[in-house]
This record gives C-alpha cells, structure tokens and sequence, in this order.
C-alpha cells in the first residue's frame, strides 16, 4: 500500500526554522511527483511548494519564495521542506501529496492522488 507521513512540525519562535519530512513508504518514488500542502483555519488549503519526478524542476508559492525549500531523495524516499524565517502568517497543518502524472509538478491540491495525515507548525512567541 501506498503511504505518505509527515513528520517535523512544532512550534517555532518568528524567524526560526524547521524542516518537515515525507516518508513515502511504498512508491517507487521517481515515478511521482510531489508537493507540499498547509491550510490553516478558516483557510482554503494552499499548494506550497512542489518538486518533479525527477527532481529537477520545482514550484513555489509566491508567499514562500525564498524562504523555503523542497527537496527529495528518490533513494530514501523521503521529500522534504526546509522552512527558514518562519513568520506567524505560516501556522497551519502541512501536507504531503503525491501525484503519478509526468512533467512539471503543480500546486493545485486537485492533481493529486495520495496525501498524508499532515503535521501541525505553529509560529509564535
């Protein structure tokens, strides 16, 4: 079976730092596409980042850009985001999602198949 968990999320001071990790047990990575998701209360669910299949193209929401980073090792089937100056507007519950379609990856929640039971970053002091 297919299984995407996420783990990493806490709370953080303003300007701090997390990374969240996706453990994609059970795919064959490469063949995926992946993104990472957050909604917030009383929010739509927002595509954050997401990365191609193989890793060479990546996509970014404008709100992140430049803060965060998504990553992948198809190897260790794991993907990540590297969250740096954190801001309290980033508080939310994240997702993992995968999708087996080709080409460049997208943020639209709608394109993906499988997603994880999300993990939980707040920022405040």
């Amino acid at each position: 079976q297919l299984q995407l968990v996420e783990s990493g999320g806490g709370l953080v001071q303003p300007g701090g730092s997390l990374r969240l990790s996706c453990d994609t047990s059970g795919f064959t990575l490469n063949y995926y596409r992946t993104g990472w998701f957050r909604q917030a209360p009383g929010k739509e669910r927002e595509g954050v980042s997401c990365i191609s299949s193989s890793g060479s193209s990546t996509n970014y929401a404008d709100s992140v850009k430049g803060r965060f980073t998504i990553s992948r090792d198809n190897a260790k089937k794991m993907v990540y985001l590297q969250m740096n100056s954190l801001k309290p507007e980033d508080t939310a519950d994240y997702y993992c999602a995968a999708d087996s379609g080709f080409g460049l990856c997208t943020l639209s929640s709608r394109d993906y198949d499988y997603w994880g039971q999300g993990t939980q970053v707040t920022v405040s002091s």
